[in-house]
């Protein structure tokens, strides 16, 4: 597959990106947790964005920071935990009553949802240094449940990322940023990745990036966008996926756009 091609099939500049869903449909239930994953699925998402980090025995959990006390009944560091702690908080009442009960998921959930729906592919965000035995945590399910060509395996950490390449040369790779330095395109090439994410205010203040990584090969999946406005600048920009809180509002508004773009329903 082309270096810049991402799953699903789309590569780099095509005109209509994808919907990623940051944490699942994160606006309307608790980020990373089944039924926000349940709920992007619903919503029209192409792709779920999560997070992992490794418990205190060592396993795969979906929570995005290094505590568990902003979004669980729980407090205290994530990686003191051991699985079977975090298996007990409550990762939805935090949220709303409404979703009390809720738990953090392990990745095998997630295994087994995204099997569940063969049209969900997966953007799988490693959060921290992970050695090359650790990442194969997640690389090794991906393989065994047939979903490696449905994943990319992205992280801020070049550390992570090249253990990841170790664990399973095979596997797309993305590198996330919060800047466009001048050897950005140099970084991503050493890391040998697929996908340069960068947070929406890269494209604000470097207009020009997401075509010097699509000249090099690179598509992008830029991060965190919730408002029309944002959408339709980086539509403008050719990004190749958008992350957003709100996957059923971005869908619902790419369908307009596109409606317009081709003269209506009726054309």
């Amino acid at each position: 597959m082309p270096a810049g091609t991402v799953p699903g099939g789309r590569a780099g500049g095509a005109s209509r990106p994808r919907v990623v869903a940051h944490r699942g449909n994160s606006a309307v239930a608790p980020q990373n947790t089944r039924a926000a994953f349940e709920s992007a699925a619903r919503a029209g998402a192409d792709a779920l964005e999560i997070d992992v980090r490794l418990t205190a025995d060592g396993e795969v959990v979906v929570i995005h920071d290094e505590t568990v006390d902003a979004t669980t009944s729980g407090s205290g560091k994530l990686a003191d935990l051991e699985l079977r702690e975090v298996r007990l908080l409550d990762a939805g009442s935090w949220f709303s009553s409404a979703y009390a009960g809720q738990r953090v998921p392990t990745f095998a959930e997630v295994v087994d949802l995204l099997r569940r729906h063969p049209g969900l592919d997966l953007l799988l965000e490693v959060k921290g240094v992970w050695s090359a035995r650790e990442a194969r945590r997640v690389t090794e399910p991906l393989r065994a449940a047939g979903l490696a060509d449905r994943t990319v395996a992205q992280s801020f950490w070049p550390e992570t990322v090249a253990a990841l390449r170790s664990a399973d040369p095979g596997l797309r790779r993305g590198l996330l940023v919060t800047g466009a330095r001048d050897d950005l395109v140099a970084r991503c090439r050493d890391l040998d990745v697929v996908m340069c994410n960068p947070q929406g205010t890269v494209l604000r203040d470097d207009p020009d990036v997401v075509a010097r990584l699509h000249d090099a090969g690179l598509a992008t999946a830029v991060w965190t966008l919730n408002e029309p406005a944002h959408w339709a600048a980086a539509v403008a920009l050719g990004v190749d996926e958008i992350i957003t809180d709100r996957p059923d509002r971005l869908a619902g508004w790419l369908d307009g756009v596109h409606q317009d773009a081709s003269g209506g329903a009726g054309a």
